[in-house]
């Protein structure tokens, strides 16, 4: 006797799971970062937790996505041989359906970040889809679903290598997180995959991110087998360079890791990782014929009491309606700044149409001169809001517009998450400019310090238009000064020599 599983309830499924893991952190993750927060010795990786905490905290009650980039959807279906659907679309279709309805709800609509074009047009779908889609038949009467929004961020940190069969994974691990930087908003998780082919490794790496966060239950009852050996000699020994929080240095870069392995070639050893940031959004359920799935969202009891407000007493106050180069000079590395008037927004699409435009003698839609900028593409607001979570994007992909912008347009300082590269850093010490580091993972948070939006140009670019925000202390760290010191270099150094426990063969 077939299960049949209606359209309409699988696509509501898969809307009301994207709609739920948008703002709710799952529980384990949750759990796991307030040990670590209360742990923390750093004080600028305790901050950046606060931060992630308290937004977590604000997008549960209210509804709204942890962080702009609201990512590209994974779906993972086992659907049992005993099941039916009642639909004439294929199941991409329907999870496309699913994705669009998903985004596009007026209550929380998420920001469209899919391009449909890599190579080319790269335009913007506008809905989110496609989604990327894993089937597997299994046995059984019922459809296993789980349901992934991965941001850019993480996924951009995505590595795989094919290792001779008598090399060390651990090492190849902690010799590659470094080189994955901050992008991918730390403190997460790594799914790793070990075996089978190219594509097999990079599969079970993504499909290992949403297994729960376990670790601290690890710990504490010992490994059983040699991969939970090896599970907590990675997360102990990738923590101890100390990378931290954000990439500030700290006790804390992986909350977990997981590994995954399946039979591969004599002549093999494919090894894929896979990074999950702070915005971990997954979620799980099964349809069995009786309805669309029920999501039963956690217990606000679940978060710890850490509520992050602005620090009057230790950051430092900034106009930037009147801010000069000479006060951009002044600033120390790892100085804390509460920013408050004007600034402009704009990332990769942004950039690239102003390097045309002067290439081309052009005048600019916006004048930059004494100006910062933020990179952030974001979400489109609801009800009252002037602007949707707006959290950072990766500055190094804007690393080699760097010297054109502070060259040519009279801009004095720049706004994004995590590190910049050599040339971005050496950019900023000839120009004397500054970097400033948002938190990654504190989306609705850094919002609710914009205080008015509005696009001054290139409006057709969407997300990625030049937005002028008006601000209110709105957090920042100083991660490259004009001297050219950079907090991802010094952080992680002076903690990883506090820790002490990377060889120094490996380090």
């Amino acid at each position: 006797m077939s299960v049949i599983i209606k359209e309409e309830d699988f696509v509501q499924s898969i809307a009301d799971g994207i709609q739920f893991i948008s703002y709710y952190h799952p529980v384990d993750y949750i759990r796991h970062l307030a040990r670590a927060y209360e742990r923390e010795e750093s004080p600028a990786a305790r901050d950046a937790m606060a931060q992630i905490l308290t937004n977590s905290r604000m997008c549960a009650e209210g509804k709204r996505p942890l962080c702009q980039d609201t990512g590209i959807v994974n779906v993972f279906l086992k659907v049992g041989m005993n099941v039916r659907f009642d639909t004439k679309r294929t199941l991409q279709e329907l999870c496309d359906e699913g994705v669009r309805r998903g985004y596009l709800n007026p209550d929380n609509p998420l920001r469209a970040s899919v391009l449909d074009d890599p190579l080319f047009a790269r335009k913007n779908t506008r809905d989110n889809t496609p989604c990327i889609l894993h089937v597997e038949l299994v046995p059984g009467d019922k459809v296993d679903v789980q349901v992934a929004s991965k941001g850019g961020g993480s996924e951009n940190k995505s590595k795989f290598a094919m290792l001779n069969p008598s090399d060390s994974l651990v090492d190849w691990v902690l010799k590659t997180v470094p080189t994955m930087g901050a992008g991918w908003c730390p403190p997460g998780m790594l799914g790793i995959g070990v075996g089978g082919t190219a594509e097999k490794a990079m599969l079970m790496a993504k499909q290992s991110l949403m297994e729960d966060i376990d670790m601290y239950e690890l710990l504490a009852r010992g490994p059983q087998n040699k991969l939970e050996e090896l599970r907590i000699e990675l997360y102990e020994k990738v923590n101890a360079l100390g990378i931290g929080a954000q990439g500030l240095g700290g006790l804390t870069t992986v909350l977990d890791v997981k590994i995954n392995t399946f039979p591969t070639h004599a002549a093999s050893k494919p090894v894929a990782m896979i990074p999950n940031c702070a915005a971990t959004r997954h979620a799980h359920f099964e349809l069995d014929g009786s309805g669309p799935a029920r999501l039963d969202p956690p217990s606000l009891s679940e978060w710890p009491e850490v509520h992050w407000a602005p620090d009057y007493n230790k950051s430092k106050q900034v106009d930037l309606n009147t801010l000069t180069k000479e006060e951009v000079a002044s600033w120390k590395p790892g100085q804390t700044l509460l920013l408050s008037g004007k600034m402009l927004t704009g990332r990769d699409a942004a950039h690239k149409r102003i390097q045309d435009m002067l290439a081309k003698g052009e005048p600019l839609p916006v004048d930059f001169t004494n100006r910062v900028i933020y990179y952030v593409g974001p979400v489109d607001p609801v009800r009252d809001e002037v602007v949707g979570p707006a959290g950072p994007t990766t500055a190094t992909r804007m690393d080699k517009f760097t010297d054109m912008m502070l060259e040519q347009t009279g801009l004095i300082a720049m706004i994004g998450k995590s590190e910049r590269g050599p040339v971005a850093i050496e950019s900023i010490k000839k120009h004397g400019s500054a970097y400033l580091m948002a938190v990654g993972g504190a989306a609705y948070l850094v919002s609710k310090a914009i205080r008015g939006a509005k696009v001054l140009g290139f409006a057709d670019l969407g997300m990625e238009a030049i937005y002028e925000f008006d601000v209110k202390d709105m957090p920042v760290t100083v991660a490259v000064d004009a001297q050219g010191t950079s907090v991802h270099t010094t952080g992680p150094k002076e903690w990883q020599a506090k820790i002490g426990k990377i060889p120094v063969a490996v380090a």
